[in-house]
């Protein structure tokens, strides 16, 4: 992981990290949801609300971790174990979105052009716990790949 913060893949981990969290922000389409939030301050569950972002920055820093691991992994042509779960990991933060009680992801938008009406909202935990999944896989990953780099 030293190796991670260190010139010239810390500009790769930063650069990696910003174009994710502006692609979830998009794609999510959370930056339509920012206004809202400011309307209705009052009525907002902050403590969901503070969750889902927190998660969001993790994954964002997970998928960040993994890209340059794999990036150094490849240049080093070491075979690299649990690419597939960085890769699971990534699609996973981006279809549920920064927010998934608020906003929706890539997931129910491909189901809502099949007919079907799908929200993370009505999940036990509005979606948290997706995010919760796809951050141990993110783990699981970064696990796999930083075990073959000693």
């Amino acid at each position: 992981m030293k190796k991670i913060f260190k010139k010239p893949y810390i500009y790769w981990f930063l650069g990696i990290f910003a174009t994710y969290l502006i692609l979830n922000i998009l794609i999510s389409g959370f930056y339509n949801t920012i206004p809202l939030v400011l309307i209705y301050f009052k009525t907002v569950d902050w403590l969901k609300l503070g969750i889902s972002l927190i998660f969001t920055f993790v994954i964002g820093f997970l998928v960040s971790l993994n890209a340059v691991l794999i990036y150094i992994k490849y240049k080093e042509r070491k075979k690299c174990k649990g690419v597939g779960l960085a890769s699971a990991g990534s699609v996973g933060g981006l279809i549920v979105g920064v927010c998934p009680l608020c906003v929706s992801g890539i997931f129910p938008l491909v189901l809502g052009l099949a007919g079907i009406s799908f929200s993370f909202g009505t999940l036990p935990f509005q979606g948290i716990e997706v995010q919760v999944l796809v951050i141990l896989i993110l783990y699981i990953s970064y696990r796999r790949l930083s075990k073959n780099n000693n």
